[in-house]
C-alpha cells in the first residue's frame, strides 16, 4: 500500500481529531500538529476549517461505501450482511466506548453549532438507510423494509450512544445479541407467514 501523500495524512489525521476532539475543538494546530507539518504547509492543502470538514465527510462517506460494497462482495445472505451491519459494534466496541459513534457523534454536533455542512454529514447515514432498506427488500420485505432499516438504524445508534455514556462493555454487547435475535425472529416470522 502506498505511502499517503501529504494531503491524505491532513485528512486521515483530521478525521481521526475530529471523532475523538469534535470539530469544534479541532483546531488547525492539532491537525498540523499530528501530520507533523508546518502551518503554512498545512494551509497550501487547506484554507479553512470548513475545507478540512468537507474532506472529512468525504472520506467518511466512501469508507463507509467501501465497507458497504465489501459486506455485499463478501456476503449473499442480506441476512449475513445485516448482521455485518449490527456487528460492527463489536468491532469498534473500544473506539465507541471511549468516543461514541463517529457518525452520530459528528451529526450532532454539526447540528448544534448549525454547520452548513450538518446535511452532508447526515448523508452518511442515508446511505446506511438506503442499504439496510435494500438488504430487506432481498429478505422479502420489501412494505416495510424502510421501517426495519430505520429501527435497526436507530437501534445502533442508541445502543453506542448509551455504551458510550456508561462506559459499558457488557451493555453493548448484550444489545447486540438482542438485535441479532431481533434479527432472527423478523426473518423467521416472515417465514410461517
Amino acid at each position: 500500500m502506498a505511502t499517503p501523500n501529504t494531503r491524505d495524512q491532513i485528512i486521515i489525521a483530521a478525521d481521526q481529531l475530529i471523532y475523538q476532539q469534535g470539530f469544534d475543538h479541532t483546531s488547525f494546530t492539532h491537525i498540523a500538529e499530528a501530520v507533523n507539518i508546518s502551518r503554512g504547509n498545512f494551509y497550501y492543502h487547506f484554507k479553512s476549517k470548513d475545507e478540512i470538514l468537507t474532506a472529512v465527510i468525504n472520506l467518511r462517506r466512501s469508507n463507509t461505501h467501501q465497507m458497504l460494497k465489501q459486506w455485499e462482495q463478501e456476503h449473499t445472505d442480506p441476512l449475513q450482511r445485516l448482521s455485518c451491519f449490527i456487528q460492527i459494534l463489536r468491532m469498534n466496541q473500544d473506539k465507541i466506548l471511549r468516543y461514541g459513534c463517529p457518525v452520530g457523534t459528528l451529526s450532532t454536533e454539526l447540528l448544534k453549532l448549525d454547520h452548513r455542512a450538518s446535511d452532508d454529514a447526515t448523508m452518511i447515514f442515508i446511505l446506511f438507510r438506503t442499504w439496510l432498506r435494500r438488504q430487506f427488500i432481498a429478505l422479502g420485505l420489501r412494505s416495510e423494509a424502510d421501517k426495519h432499516a430505520m429501527y435497526l438504524l436507530a437501534q445502533s445508534q442508541g445502543i453506542a450512544t448509551m455504551a458510550n455514556a456508561f462506559n459499558d462493555s457488557d451493555y453493548l454487547d448484550t444489545q447486540v445479541t438482542q438485535l441479532l435475535g431481533w434479527l432472527d425472529d423478523l426473518i423467521q416470522t416472515t417465514e410461517d407467514i
